[in-house]
């Protein structure tokens, strides 16, 4: 049985040392998973315990301010989860009084979370049957039963959902159900990798599609080939006795809730843009290498400009900016490209 084959496999040699292993409380597993989504494990550990450090329950994660999460989230990437992560905290403790739910359907209504993530932390958590699909699943699983065509489609993805339900282990395991979805987790991360799998090494290679017809390569296919649009900032580096201006970006949109430098298109009039903007006198500096940056549909480069502030006025200190020195600004919640920007400076 495939299921049998795979919790064998896990309890020799699986992952067993992790932060979030070892214990059922339910908050501490749905940080971890969340954090893991489109994260590897060995980034993810350092930002887990220093959550848990200032957040040790749900209650305070709740309770915290916006930007307190941000800035602890800050470097891990894909910050919508960051802002689902408090959003759900405080439904847990508006809507369940603080305690998580059980159920997964009620998990999976959560922000952030879905239906993969809340059978994983219904199944650590409560010892709950079910089936979970994250990335890695999917690979091992459409290597193993054959399945072609891209995952993230709605029909190899429901090929995927079927196959994930028909393999579960027996109803009425609750420490196997836990360790048969720590092995499907492991065995893709750590034997199924997407190259240079090791075949030889893995519990299910004798019945696995891919591996016997010579597709391993080819299996799961590749998402389709599409040409990302391409768009450039200016942004502006604009300097004031020994600090750097920084903007509140929009609750909604890329980087949401992160502080950034002041963006302009990239042929302003920087000097004549500060002027309009903030009512400032300011004196352009060096123009910076540019950064580029990938998201999931567009590619970004940004065109760093100095500026030195001659004159501030008091009407420019709204809400919403703020002076911060340079290393102040390297520890606050700030996209990944402007930190690395302020590294250079």
């Amino acid at each position: 049985m495939f299921s049998a084959r795979l919790i064998a496999w896990q309890k020799v040699h699986g992952r067993h040392d992790l932060p979030w292993q070892g214990t059922r409380d339910p908050y501490r597993i749905w940080l971890s998973e969340i954090m893991l989504q489109q994260t590897q494990v060995a980034t993810v550990i350092p930002y887990y315990q220093r959550f848990l450090a200032r957040f040790p329950d749900v209650r305070a994660l709740a309770a915290a301010p916006e930007d307190r999460v941000l800035e602890l989230w800050s470097g891990l990437g894909y910050y919508r989860r960051a802002h689902h992560l408090h959003a759900a905290a405080k439904a847990v403790v508006a809507d369940h009084g603080g305690q998580f739910p059980r159920d997964p359907g009620t998990i999976a209504a959560l922000p952030g979370v879905g239906r993969s993530t809340a059978a994983a932390i219904a199944a650590f958590a409560f010892g709950t049957h079910g089936a979970i699909l994250d990335g890695n699943v999917k690979r091992v699983l459409a290597r193993h039963r054959g399945i072609a065509g891209f995952p993230g489609a709605a029909k190899g993805e429901g090929e995927l959902w079927a196959a994930a339900e028909a393999l579960l282990p027996p109803r009425g395991d609750a420490a196997g159900i836990a360790t048969y979805t720590q092995a499907l987790m492991d065995l893709g991360a750590a034997v199924c990798t997407r190259t240079r799998p090791r075949c030889a090494e893995c519990p299910v290679a004798d019945d696995c599609v891919a591996w016997r017809d010579g597709r391993i390569a080819e299996l799961p296919s590749p998402r389709p080939h599409k040409i990302l649009p391409q768009r450039a900032l200016r942004v502006l580096v604009i300097e004031r006795a020994g600090t750097i201006l920084f903007e509140k970006r929009p609750g909604a949109g890329i980087w949401a809730g992160l502080w950034s430098l002041p963006e302009t298109g990239v042929d302003t009039d920087v000097v004549a843009h500060c002027r309009a903007h903030f009512g400032a006198q300011v004196e352009v500096g060096d123009v910076l290498p540019p950064i580029a940056h990938g998201f999931t549909h567009f590619r970004l480069t940004l065109h760093p400009q100095r500026v030195r502030a001659r004159t501030w006025p008091s009407r420019a200190e709204a809400p919403g900016r703020i002076w911060l020195t340079r290393d102040d600004a390297v520890a606050a919640a700030l996209p990944a490209p402007i930190r690395k920007l302020l590294r250079t400076l």
